[in-house]
């Protein structure tokens, strides 16, 4: 089976141009959650900057629409006709110890990274799993365990090597293309396809970090207590508090096996001295089941959150929280707490409040992060073969328990299956440089949805 449109890429491509049937087509196109598909019309395997540029531009003369994959980790909606480009042949890093930078190809996993830069005692500003895609995870913001120390990943982000949606290859920085490059800080669906990205790099040589977990029966008082000592948490420390229901298999440990916890996780750079002088209220909260905190080197981040590593049917959900006062603790116990009739794993809530913004100062203006301003984020996780189903209904009626205390912004990386959520001004902002760089839609960038919608 073939296309006309199969053939002239095949014939401009240097890497495989694949159809439905064809060998090798479904492990090109498959992504990390197992219950959405991926089923374009026909897949490109980008082995460089020219493959994307010919896809980009055939694409953009059959007038169809052209998606972009490299982990797949950001898939949450069908993808049936068009073309789909897979990045993960781009897979070059490049530390630059002395400007303490990384150039990075779009197809590259932050452990990739981590990796590299270890050698010279710096690290990249991760999310909660460093499985997960370096461009997708810059291009939606970017909140992880250092999020109230260090702020939002896209705050690192210095540079970019973009084909935009006319197939032209632009290099933006806060120089040239500053426009393109502010959206590409967190502007998330973005007018282009980044084949390559340069990202500041920091030097966190010690961390005290971990997870306090409690048992059903202290999920409640121990909930309480977290959000009260958020309240004064230092600007070094990040926190946040998940509803977990273990399932009874043995992959689990013992202790969790078939229960409903509460785990409070917790990172601070600095001494472990500092650490555990800022964890022992945490501590102190109710009698643990677990306690998993203690120094950590900076790049096993991924030992904080325990995220999983292999490919899922997962449905995800989240929003920002404006605050948490007036009653929060009753309404989220009661919709997601361990005796609310739910079907989601996992229910999180992660503390970034103010030192987010603080910490991003010198970038106020210069992006399109969506919900810097947010106390917390909450987060919905459903897995198993029923997720894709029950999760939006699920979600929806959880949004609604809490719905007055959301933020009017809803950052994409931490919504999941549900829209981001713009200011207005940065939502026409967004379109306007949509507009400029792809004025055929062929990426189906445009349209960013504003706060207040949906």
């Amino acid at each position: 089976m073939s296309s006309p449109l199969a053939d002239a890429l095949s014939a401009h491509v240097q890497g495989p141009v694949l159809v439905p049937g064809a060998a090798g087509y479904d492990d090109e196109v498959a992504a990390f959650n197992l219950s959405v598909t991926i089923r374009p019309d026909v897949v490109v395997g980008a082995t460089g900057v020219d493959d994307v540029v010919a896809a980009v531009r055939l694409a953009r003369e059959h007038r169809v629409p052209l998606r972009v994959q490299a982990t797949g980790h950001g898939a949450e909606r069908p993808l049936t006709s068009g073309v789909l480009v897979t990045t993960r042949r781009l897979d070059d890093v490049v530390v630059d110890a002395t400007t303490r930078t990384a150039t990075v190809g779009a197809g590259v996993r932050w452990a990739a990274v981590v990796e590299r830069t270890a050698e010279h005692g710096l690290v990249p500003v991760v999310g909660s799993s460093s499985n997960v895609g370096v461009v997708g995870f810059l291009l939606g913001g970017g909140l992880g365990p250092l999020a109230r120390s260090h702020g939002f990943g896209s705050d690192r982000l210095v540079s970019a090597t973009v084909v935009t949606g006319t197939g032209e290859v632009v290099d933006a920085d806060d120089g040239e293309h500053a426009d393109l490059l502010w959206a590409l800080r967190g502007g998330n669906a973005v007018p282009g396809v980044v084949v390559a990205v340069r990202i500041a790099l920091v030097e966190v040589p010690d961390l005290y970090a971990g997870a306090v977990v409690f048992d059903t029966p202290h999920v409640a008082t121990a909930l309480r207590g977290w959000l009260d000592w958020t309240a004064g948490a230092d600007d070094l420390t990040t926190t946040s508090a998940a509803v977990v229901r273990m399932p009874p298999i043995e992959v689990v440990p013992e202790p969790l096996r078939g229960r409903t916890v509460l785990s409070v996780r917790f990172a601070r750079p600095g001494s472990v001295e500092d650490g555990e002088r800022a964890a022992a209220p945490l501590r102190a909260l109710a009698p643990a089941l677990l306690d998993g905190l203690g120094p950590l080197p900076a790049r096993d981040s991924d030992r904080i959150h325990g995220d999983p590593t292999t490919p899922a049917p997962v449905w995800t959900g989240g929003a920002g929280l404006a605050h948490v006062r007036d009653g929060f603790v009753d309404a989220w116990l009661a919709a997601v707490g361990p005796d609310a009739d739910q079907p989601f794993v996992a229910v999180e809530l992660r503390h970034v409040s103010a030192p987010v913004s603080a910490s991003a100062a010198r970038t106020t203006g210069q992006d399109a992060v969506a919900g810097r301003d947010a106390a917390f984020t909450l987060g919905l996780v459903a897995v198993g073969p029923q997720a894709a189903g029950v999760g939006p209904g699920a979600a929806e009626r959880v949004l609604s328990a809490v719905a007055p205390w959301l933020a009017d912004e809803a950052n994409p990386n931490m919504s999941g299956g549900l829209p981001g959520r713009w200011r207005p001004d940065v939502a026409a902002r967004l379109d306007a440089v949509r507009r400029r760089y792809d004025p055929d839609d062929v990426l189906g960038s445009r349209a960013p949805e504003p706060a207040g919608v949906g």
